[in-house]
């Protein structure tokens, strides 16, 4: 029904010049200094019912594709809790001890990488949320704040190249990427 976008005050000016700034469905809100601050500041601004569900994209994943999107409304629509897009994990992953050492290898039977969009009713995700912060934790996505709650999000399997860019090198991998997505 709508798209918020939380943005600080340098992006939100940039982002006012974009085309889709103008579009009624779209709506600015200010956001926080961690991504939990400005989901919260986003969901404050919704007034639909306790129970219309929300999807939180991070734009730091511009990769998506809308298949998986599509995936991941039509899977968990009827699921009690919500879900998110993830992708189990193909490498091995190493827990460093504080010397930089190899601390443990655990399993990666189970393991799944988070993506987004991550989809949850907006009441329930209100309340995490305000229980994170009350509770002084700082959830690194929405999920892990609904699973603080006792709630198990489903997972629903995501294309792995739905990749987030946070090294200069990512840009150019999703930029290869797009590329090819725009050929086919």
């Amino acid at each position: 029904h709508g798209i918020i976008v939380a943005l600080d005050d340098v992006t939100g000016g940039l982002f006012g010049d974009l085309p889709v700034a103008t579009d009624a469905r779209v709506r600015q809100v200010v956001g926080g200094a961690r991504r939990c601050d400005s989901v919260r500041n986003a969901l404050a601004t919704i007034t639909g019912e306790d129970s219309a569900w929300v999807l939180v994209h991070d734009a730091a994943r511009p990769c998506i594709a809308s298949a998986d999107i599509e995936r991941l409304v039509r899977e968990v629509a009827e699921d009690p809790v919500g879900g998110l897009l993830a992708t189990p994990m193909a490498d091995t992953i190493k827990r460093a001890d504080a010397g930089q050492r190899v601390a443990e290898t655990p399993p990666r039977a189970g393991l799944w990488r988070a993506l987004t969009p991550q989809m949850f009713r907006l009441g329930m995700l209100r309340t995490a949320l305000a229980a994170a912060e009350a509770g002084g934790r700082e959830p690194t996505d929405e999920s892990q704040a609904m699973e603080w709650l006792g709630f198990a999000p489903r997972l629903v399997a995501g294309d792995p190249g739905n990749i987030k860019l946070t090294t200069p090198a990512d840009l150019k991998l999703a930029a290869t990427w797009l590329a090819q997505e725009n050929r086919a």
